[in-house]
């Protein structure tokens, strides 16, 4: 498996760009979020890689981040989004964007990627709202959970109570989120934010 490369970029041709390493040259898909940081083609860059292998092509996919690649991956997982629409979805939103439309339950957002349906879209949400509270993402600003960052340690908790009470996550993070008291133990939070449903 590829896990990165590091090299000089050849040419670009999106959504493909040809990366010279070691004197051989590898094409990679990118998505345009990654297209958009590339530089100057004299640069030396690292792109994280993901190699898809099917049976009739190998095709290495490249990405500016380590938070982008894991993303990736994330939606090739779920059942009909293929390495193509996972990179049509990451050109069309950023992580930080994408993993809050998970949270917030945004299917109107996430329909707007050509070739991503309105149900497709929901069952993006469904399938990825628990995965993605697990990645771990490098950058601070695209924390995973989508939780509004309550200043209670304990918020995280409390909202992981509550959706395996029922309620969704956005609801869930909405209802914890309105209490400012950062003091508060998770069971008193759970206490508070059911009484103030």
């Amino acid at each position: 498996m590829i896990g990165h490369l590091k090299g000089q970029i050849i040419s670009k041709n999106p959504p493909e760009i040809l990366m010279e390493v070691g004197g051989i040259g590898y094409e990679l898909l990118c998505p345009m979020s990654t297209f958009y940081e590339l530089g100057n083609s004299n640069d030396e860059l690292l792109l994280f890689t993901h190699l898809s292998i099917k049976e009739d092509a190998h095709t290495l996919f490249g990405f500016i981040s380590k938070d982008e690649k894991n993303i990736f991956r994330e939606l090739i997982r779920v059942n009909g989004v293929g390495p193509k629409v996972a990179l049509a979805i990451l050109s069309h939103l950023s992580v930080t964007s994408l993993v809050e439309c998970i949270a917030t339950e945004d299917s109107d957002l996430l329909a707007k990627t050509p070739g991503i349906g309105k149900k497709t879209a929901l069952k993006l949400i469904v399938e990825l709202q628990d995965r993605l509270s697990k990645v771990e993402l490098v950058s601070s600003h695209s924390r995973t959970n989508g939780f509004r960052q309550s200043s209670n340690p304990n918020a995280k908790q409390a909202i992981e109570a509550l959706q395996s009470l029922g309620f969704k996550t956005k609801e869930a993070n909405k209802m914890v989120s309105k209490i400012e008291d950062k003091d508060l133990t998770t069971e008193q939070l759970i206490r508070l934010a059911l009484q103030n449903k």
